[in-house]
């Protein structure tokens, strides 16, 4: 043991503390980045739903409804209409869940900038007073150790890091991928319906739409926390999930072998789309799990360098 064995604690403990602090100021722009493109998107979505609710409107009464009710066409034309409104509230509350999610990871946020506020001052103490007893000292390990405990707090700091990233790239791909396994069962029954399956098959695949849709909302809210994670460790994405086109119902009203080949092509399109997705998870993941490998060797090494020097 040697006289700077507590206070080299202490400067870990504190280079921690500012890590943290730096870790989550970045988190708070990340958050408040999101959370101003949500509110944008949501704004967007009630312009167009009240467009889309004055279709209806003009369908369900008036000179439209009139016209439409001489050419034959105005209950076909009334239910695509109710069908494209009904999909937009869906995404108005879709996006409104995930504006509450990201408002409460806002505020733990701000609840851990809280507890670090002070860390900088706390470390750039514990630095001085370091130097202040190297330079009474007089001991010649006194400056090598002093060099690796601050590489032990660098590598340590950017292992937890990647070790988190690494956890939200693991939650992430999960995520997408019940995304892609709802799609897939909705494919298989869109498959089905195209070669005669009927109502049956319409109501299944539009059964694992909805999970689809629902898996997507969870997904979403999966890649934001790990686009904040990645931010940390110098990569910066903003993946977004295609939407799910849930306006099946009325598809169902007017099935026929042209629309079912509509569906599937849909499906087909949005799978592509999220399989793409999955495919950057899943190789980000895989380089963030390489570089934990590093960080922890470089780790061990500096801690084995530091036990020589103290033992030499």
């Amino acid at each position: 043991m040697t006289s700077f064995d507590t206070l080299d604690d202490d400067l870990r403990t504190a280079r921690e503390r500012v890590r943290r602090l730096e870790r989550l100021t970045g988190q708070r722009r990340a958050v408040a980045a999101q959370i101003q493109e949500v509110e944008a998107l949501l704004g967007d979505l009630e312009i167009r739903l009240a467009e889309e609710e004055e279709d209806v409107s003009r369908l369900e009464g008036g000179f439209t409804a009139f016209l439409s009710g001489l050419t034959g066409s105005r209950e076909e034309r009334l239910a695509r209409e109710r069908a494209e409104a009904q999909a937009v509230r869906q995404r108005i509350e879709g996006q409104r869940a995930r504006l509450g999610w990201l408002r409460s990871d806002r505020a733990a946020v701000e609840s851990g900038l809280a507890e670090v506020g002070s860390a900088p001052q706390e470390y750039g103490a514990l630095l001085e007073r370091k130097e202040r007893r190297l330079m009474a000292s007089g001991d010649p390990r006194g400056g090598e150790l002093s060099r690796i405990a601050r590489e032990l707090a660098e590598t340590a700091a950017d292992l937890r890091e990647h070790e988190e990233a690494h956890r939200a790239g693991t939650a992430a791909a999960e995520a997408v991928g019940q995304v892609l396994r709802c799609l897939g069962g909705a494919r298989g029954a869109s498959v089905w319906d195209m070669l005669g399956g009927g109502t049956f098959a319409d109501m299944v695949e539009h059964g694992h739409l909805r999970n689809a849709d629902e898996a997507a909302w969870h997904a979403q809210r999966a890649l934001d926390a790990f686009a904040r994670e990645l931010a940390d460790v110098g990569v910066h994405a903003a993946p977004v999930l295609p939407e799910v086109d849930t306006r099946w119902f009325a598809d169902m009203f007017f099935d026929n072998i042209v629309t079912d080949a509509f569906k599937h092509q849909r499906i087909a399109r949005t799978g592509e789309a999220v399989a793409e997705t999955a495919r950057w998870v899943s190789g980000t993941v895989d380089a963030l799990a390489a570089r934990c490998g590093e960080l922890a060797r470089r780790r061990d090494s500096l801690e084995a360098r530091r036990e020589d020097v103290l033992t030499g």
